[in-house]
């Protein structure tokens, strides 16, 4: 057959999580190439599995990339409310987190700290890293099964507060995060999803934001009907950053200047325990492999969590998303942490 007509039967098709995809031997295809196969496996096995690798195939550039995420049928979206670094490739393709090669980032749902999210995730390895630099996976239905019952439905009951301080030369700047220097673009943003802001201003004249958000700790996927561990707590809370850091931190602005911090949803802090059962139960859910060049790993955002682990040398990983959602219960007010 054809290489530019591929069939199912020109795949290779491994279960597992992820499903490992590839063109079988004696076989070459762009991935482009192949979409026209691959899309009624993704349809039936992505929100079985969760993921979906694609390996083998050659993707001759990052519009080709694109170009492969856009074929699913939803236009892709940019990163809004940002939380880590990144910058635009192309189109709508970002650089993966840009944070230092030797720190990891745990696991997480993109976007899982606000309530609203995208449904789809992309990455694509145009250049694998010489040495680590993979980006383990989680099954978020298996860390919700896994962490103690009562702490799920503490969590699910009581939801999280985001507290986030923008400015101070400490994390991203609010222009950054909300794609705008308007202030009344962002208080306008801020409406429309129900954060809470507050504006200061600095000893040195800066703008200074704060903004609050109650969210799910946990969420239903809209289509399975599965229940997750949805949310960024053990990412935002102060104890993620090294005792040393924390120290440093609240010396220099105070606890309720930090750039970010979590707590229940009535401003209760949360439990030490808790978070180190959260961090344990992610650490034992770890699904790692070794990027390729060319590989793509295809998420459903809500199903399964991603990290990336420290590296040495280039490491090349772009990300695409698609398919916002936002569930249909409208965030309650929040309530400050005193």
């Amino acid at each position: 057959m054809s290489s530019l007509s591929p069939a199912r039967d020109d795949l290779r098709i491994e279960p597992g999580f992820p499903v490992v995809i590839s063109p079988r031997a004696g076989v070459t295809l762009t991935l482009e190439e192949a979409t026209p196969a691959l899309r009624p496996v993704v349809d039936d096995c992505l929100e079985r599995a969760g993921g979906v690798r694609f390996t083998g195939f050659a993707v001759p550039s990052i519009d080709a990339f694109q170009r492969f995420a856009a074929s699913f049928g939803e236009p892709l979206i940019g990163y809004e409310f940002a939380s880590t670094p990144r910058s635009q490739v192309e189109g709508a393709v970002y650089t993966s987190t840009e944070y230092p090669p030797h720190r990891s980032i745990p696991l997480h749902n993109e976007q899982a700290y606000t309530r609203e999210w995208p449904m789809r995730i992309w990455f694509h390895c145009a250049l694998a890293a010489r040495a680590g630099g993979a980006t383990p996976i989680a099954d978020s239905r298996a860390i919700y099964r896994a962490l103690d019952p009562a702490l799920v439905r503490r969590f699910a009951e009581r939801e999280l507060l985001y507290v986030r301080n923008f400015g101070q030369g400490l994390d991203l700047p609010w222009q950054q995060v909300f794609g705008s220097a308007d202030r009344a673009k962002v208080e306008g943003y801020c409406a429309a999803r129900g954060i809470e802001c507050e504006w200061r201003t600095g000893d040195d004249g800066e703008q200074l934001l704060r903004t609050r958000e109650r969210c799910q700790a946990v969420a239903r996927h809209p289509r399975t009907g599965d229940d997750v561990w949805f949310n960024q707590a053990h990412l935002f809370h102060l104890s993620a950053l090294d005792d040393d850091m924390q120290d440093a931190l609240v010396d220099a602005v105070g606890l309720e200047n930090v750039p970010r911090n979590v707590y229940y949803g009535d401003g209760a802090p949360l439990e030490a325990e808790a978070l180190a059962q959260i961090r344990a139960v992610l650490e034992q859910q770890r699904v790692v492999f070794p990027w390729l060049d060319g590989d793509v790993l295809m998420l459903d955002n809500m199903l399964s969590a991603h990290a990336r682990d420290p590296f040495e040398g280039p490491r090349k990983v772009v990300v695409a998303m698609a398919q916002s959602y936002t569930p249909a219960r409208a965030p309650q007010r929040a309530v400050m942490a005193r």
